[in-house]
């Protein structure tokens, strides 16, 4: 019996024994199948999670190129900015650390949340902008609570700086950060969201050159989503500089003359079409749209009626005045209605048909021929050549001359002013041309319109001879070590519709606007230099019937536009410019000194400054 019980004993402990290792194959079968699962079949994707949790490819801003003048005075640089990011992927839970972040940064949770909100459709592993170029004490916060920050992430980039604010504001431009529309545009396949490009003038035309190539590195991450180590870079490239054709010297002159005033200024050597200086007024701080603005200061900009984001020197369209005569003295000598000998008298009026119409010296000029006509600005003269000349004879001479035509210089929405016709006149209002329309045209009044630039290339052409050459702004491009990658060539656009006769007869009269006792434009005369110019005063409202009626009781929004184009030496043209204040009234005494002061300026550059070679 004994016997028979140890025998069924060992046989129940034989049998819960092979139980026990049938169960523990069994756990180790599923264990081996798990593992050949998951190193097997899913071993790809989750190696390549792995590695996505640990390792990681950022991406590196190149740094934007530098813009110079034409002597490499730096003009924009950049400046280091610290910008706050989150990974959502590491800041867990993101709501207790944007509480926290919020606290150390000051700023509300709820807009740090909003920005999470905008981007939930993203990548968990992409970092989210929550705050641009913080402040020092912010990043010292940040810093010392990092630990308390999973997924927070501090980036140092580069932040363009206009060094001195305001200056060449039109023409250098601005950056912006990239909108939806133009990265779903494919014009920027490189570029990412929070990213800035240039958005107007210069940052914006040569954007391609300035931008750079981006860069990466591979950096290892705790689980924090801190950086362990940096496991391979790829160096961003840098942009190129850009040298402009401006003169910083000379454009900080222009702009302090223009100071507290409404206009523009713009000059270029006749010689080559480089703009020397390009001015609006008023100006605008490039920085803010940068470093971002209020509301508050968005809209003092675009509601300010002196228009301080429009670029006056391209985009303003004024009637050209007086400096328009110009080409009717032009049109009327190469057609041969007159002659360096014609002579018309000028008793202060010229009647026309039922109306009379004025010459701006009421008691007249006398007897009058072209070249003192040019020098004095006699009215009655020009409405005379006018009238024998006719509205279509004179509109082709405007358009040879550049009127009524982009003049190419490479900044965005240049305007193309107006010449009139008589087709025109019929097209835009279904009535015929009238004689008298005539005689306004022939002094720029009337329908006329034309740019500053318009009116500086016309006058670089009479200095040089003819030649109408294309505004250039653009100096070269060159890389960060200093080869040249683009170097601008002289663009001639066209010639004046001139012989050499008719031109001597124009240079004559405009060298006496300035060098004549009585000349229009004696103000700018300049001790040791021959000035040759002409003034303009450009009607904003029409005179009155009244024999006595005068503007100046007119409210400053009503009163007319002075306007002084000029080049010098007369003899050996090295400048010209063009000057236009809004409502300063008279060319002589608003426009003159300023071109006098950036004439002579320029023309004793040596004295005042260095010049590189």
């Amino acid at each position: 019996m004994t016997k028979y019980l140890k025998t069924a004993d060992a046989e129940w402990y034989k049998q819960r024994v092979i139980r026990a290792m049938f169960c523990v194959a069994g756990a180790f079968f599923i264990l081996l199948i798990r593992l050949f699962y998951l190193q097997v079949i899913q071993g790809q994707e989750l190696r390549r999670l792995s590695e996505n949790n640990c390792i990681r490819l950022q991406s590196t801003e190149p740094s934007r190129g530098m813009i110079f003048d034409r002597n490499g005075t730096l003009l924009v640089d950049n400046r280091p900015s610290f910008d706050v990011s989150i990974i959502l992927k590491d800041a867990k839970p993101a709501k207790d650390t944007i509480e926290k972040l919020s606290k150390y940064m000051n700023i509300p949770a709820s807009q740090l949340m909003s920005k999470i909100e905008n981007k939930k459709t993203g990548s968990h592993y992409k970092p989210i902008p929550l705050k641009k170029d913080i402040g020092r004490d912010a990043l010292a916060a940040v810093e010392v609570h990092k630990f308390d920050l999973p997924g927070v992430v501090i980036d140092v980039k580069s932040r363009r700086h206009y060094i001195e604010r305001q200056r060449a504001a039109h023409l250098i431009g601005y950056l912006s950060e990239i909108n939806s529309q133009e990265l779903e545009s494919g014009k920027y396949p490189e570029y990412n969201g929070g990213d800035f490009i240039g958005k107007f003038g210069v940052e914006k035309i040569f954007e391609s050159f300035l931008h750079g190539k981006r860069g990466g590195r591979q950096v290892e991450v705790n689980v924090m989503g801190q950086v362990v180590r940096v496991l391979k870079t790829v160096d961003a490239q840098p942009g190129h500089n850009i040298y402009l054709t401006i003169d910083n010297t000379l454009q900080k002159t222009a702009e302090m003359l223009l100071e507290g005033k409404a206009g523009a200024v713009a000059a270029m050597d006749p010689n080559t079409g480089d703009i020397l200086v390009l001015t609006s007024a008023p100006s605008f701080d490039q920085n803010i749209f940068v470093d971002g603005m209020s509301h508050k200061q968005w809209e003092a900009l675009v509601s300010n009626p002196l228009r301080p984001l429009e670029d006056k020197a391209i985009q303003g369209a004024y009637p050209p005045a007086s400096t328009f005569k110009i080409i009717t003295a032009m049109a009327g000598l190469q057609e041969g209605v007159i002659d360096e000998k014609t002579t018309f008298y000028c008793p202060g009026h010229y009647k026309y048909g039922n109306r009379v119409y004025r010459c701006w010296k009421r008691g007249g000029h006398g007897n009058v021929n072209v070249v003192k006509a040019l020098a004095e600005s006699c009215d009655v003269f020009f409405y005379q050549v006018g009238q024998k000349l006719g509205v279509d004879r004179l509109a082709m001479y405007a358009k040879a001359c550049g009127l009524g035509s982009f003049t190419g210089i490479d900044l965005d929405h240049e305007e193309a002013g107006l010449v009139p016709t008589a087709a025109w006149k019929k097209r835009r209002t279904g009535i015929a041309w009238q004689g008298g329309e005539t005689l306004s045209v022939a002094i720029g009044q009337g329908y006329n319109l034309a740019t500053p630039m318009q009116m500086l290339v016309l006058t670089s052409a009479v200095a040089n001879g003819g030649a109408l050459y294309t505004p250039l702004v653009l100096k070269s491009v060159n890389t960060a070590d200093g080869a040249v990658v683009v170097q601008s060539k002289q663009r001639l656009a066209g010639r004046l519709p001139t012989d050499k006769q008719t031109f001597r007869i124009i240079k004559k009269g405009l060298r006496a606007v300035v060098n004549s006792p009585k000349g229009t434009g004696r103000i700018a005369h300049i001790d040791g230099f021959s000035v040759s110019g002409k003034t303009g005063t450009a009607q904003v409202v029409g005179r009155g019937k009244d024999p006595n009626w005068s503007d100046k009781n007119l409210p400053d929004h009503l009163k007319a536009h002075a306007w002084f184009v000029a080049y010098a030496p007369s003899e050996n043209p090295q400048i010209a410019v063009a000057v236009v204040v809004e409502h300063g009234e008279h060319g002589s005494s608003a426009a003159g000194p300023i071109a006098r002061e950036i004439i002579r300026t320029y023309l004793k550059k040596d004295e005042l400054q260095p010049r590189l070679q």
